[in-house]
C-alpha cells in the first residue's frame, strides 16, 4: 500500500510536467507580444495566450503619424560635403476608444478597474517602436554617405521629435535647381491591448497583466533640397608663350559656363620662380552666362628657366547674386617656355676680333720670317 505522502508528491510532479509540456507547445505555435506587469515597457518577442486567457475591454482608434523635415537651410553648394539634419516628429493622435466588454462577471468595481487599466495601456497606440529611417538619393549628383545612411530610433511618443544626422556629398558639376531626397521609414506600433485573466497562471506565466499586438508600417517621406545658382569658370583658351630671359604677353580667356552673371570679375594669376609678373590682377568686368573675357598678363622668365610647359594657378574673384565676394575654384593656365635665341654679345665680338688679330699677327710674323730666311739664302749663293 502506497503512502499518502508519496501519492501527493507524484501528483504535484505530474501536474508540473503537464504544464511544462503545454508551455513548450504554446511557445512554438503562438506569436505576438506578452507584456510583463512589473515593467510595461519591457516587451519581448514571446507568446500571447489564447483569447480564452485574456479579456479585451477596449479597442483604441489611432496610430502614429510620422513627418520629417530638414533642419536649417535646405540649399547647398556644388562640391559641398554637408551634414544633413532631419527632424522626425510623431504627430499621431487617438481618434477614440470603443468599449468591447462591459460585464465579465464578478465584482463590477474590480472589473471596471481592470477595464480602466487596459484603457490606459491603449493610449500607447500612437507611440512608434523600433523606427528605422534610410536616406536615399535618386540622382547621381548627390551621394549619401553609406556610413550614415541608416538611422535607428527606439521609440518616439506622440508629440515628440528625434533628430537624425546624415552626410551628403554634392557633385561639383551638379546643375542648379531643386532636388528630392527620399526617406523610407519603417516602424511598429501597438494596435491592441488585452487584459490577462488569472487563468494564465495555468500556463506557468506569472506577473502577467496585459498582452499586446503590434503592426509594422512603412512610409516614404520626401525631403526637398536645392542647389544654388552660381557662376563657374573654365579656361577656354591660352595664347602666347614664354622665353628664357624675356617678358612675354600671355592671353588667357575665361568662360562663365553657369546660369548667373559674375559681377565685377577680376582674374588673378599666381606665379613662382623662375617666373614673375609685375601685375598679377586684371579686371574683367561682368561676365554673363556663357560669356568669355580675356585677360592679358605680362610674364617674365629667368634666363636659366627650364624649357618646359608651366602650369600657372589662377582664379576669378567676383560679386555673387547676394552681393557677397566669392572666388572661383583654381583654374590652371598651361603655358610653354621656349629657349631664347643665341646672340653674340659685344664682348664676345671683341674677343673674337682680338683672337683674329692675334692670329693675323702671328701668321704675318711667320710669313716675314720665312721671307727673311729666303733672302738670306739668296745672298749666300751669290
Amino acid at each position: 500500500m502506497k503512502e499518502p505522502g508519496n501519492q501527493a508528491t507524484q501528483k504535484i510532479i505530474k501536474t508540473f510536467a503537464i504544464i511544462a509540456v503545454l508551455f513548450a507547445v504554446i511557445s512554438i505555435t503562438a506569436a505576438p507580444t506578452l507584456a510583463n506587469g512589473n515593467n510595461d515597457d519591457d516587451e519581448v518577442n514571446f507568446i500571447i495566450p489564447e483569447h480564452g486567457y485574456t479579456v479585451d475591454y477596449y479597442r483604441s482608434y489611432g496610430e502614429p503619424i510620422i513627418q520629417a523635415s530638414i533642419v536649417g537651410d535646405p540649399e547647398f553648394k556644388r562640391g559641398e560635403i554637408a551634414g544633413l539634419q532631419v527632424k522626425i516628429v510623431n504627430k499621431g493622435y487617438i481618434e477614440g476608444f470603443k468599449r468591447l466588454n462591459a460585464d465579465q462577471g464578478g465584482d463590477n468595481s474590480t472589473e471596471e478597474l481592470l477595464a480602466l487599466a487596459e484603457l490606459e495601456e491603449e493610449e500607447e497606440c500612437t507611440t512608434t517602436k523600433d523606427l528605422k529611417a534610410t536616406l536615399v538619393s535618386e540622382t547621381e549628383y548627390i551621394e549619401v554617405d553609406p556610413v550614415t545612411s541608416v538611422q535607428d530610433v527606439e521609440e518616439i511618443e506622440t508629440g515628440h521629435t528625434q533628430t537624425l544626422r546624415f552626410t551628403i556629398k554634392i557633385d561639383g558639376d551638379t546643375p542648379a535647381g531643386n532636388y528630392e531626397l527620399l526617406l523610407p521609414v519603417s516602424y511598429e506600433y501597438q494596435v491592441n491591448v488585452r487584459t490577462a485573466t488569472p487563468e494564465v497562471i495555468n500556463l506557468g506565466l506569472t506577473n502577467t497583466e496585459f498582452t499586446r499586438e503590434y503592426k509594422t508600417k512603412n512610409t516614404v517621406i520626401s525631403l526637398p533640397i536645392s542647389i544654388e545658382s552660381e557662376p563657374k569658370f573654365e579656361v577656354t583658351e591660352v595664347s602666347g608663350n614664354l622665353k628664357q630671359g624675356e617678358t612675354q604677353v600671355v592671353e588667357v580667356t575665361y568662360t562663365n559656363t553657369r546660369e548667373i552673371t559674375a559681377e565685377d570679375a577680376m582674374a588673378r594669376i599666381i606665379v613662382m620662380s623662375p617666373l614673375s609678373t609685375g601685375k598679377s590682377i586684371i579686371r574683367l568686368g561682368d561676365i554673363g552666362p556663357g560669356e568669355s573675357k580675356t585677360a592679358l598678363f605680362k610674364i617674365s622668365a629667368d634666363q636659366d628657366a627650364v624649357v618646359k610647359k608651366y602650369g600657372i594657378d589662377s582664379e576669378i574673384k567676383y560679386i555673387d547674386e547676394e552681393g557677397e565676394t566669392s572666388f572661383s575654384e583654381n583654374l590652371k593656365v598651361n603655358v610653354p617656355l621656349e629657349a631664347s635665341e643665341k646672340k653674340i654679345s659685344i664682348t664676345g665680338i671683341a674677343i673674337v676680333l682680338i683672337i683674329l688679330i692675334a692670329l693675323y699677327q702671328i701668321i704675318n710674323m711667320h710669313r716675314k720670317r720665312n721671307q727673311n730666311n729666303e733672302n738670306s739664302s739668296g745672298d749666300d749663293n751669290e
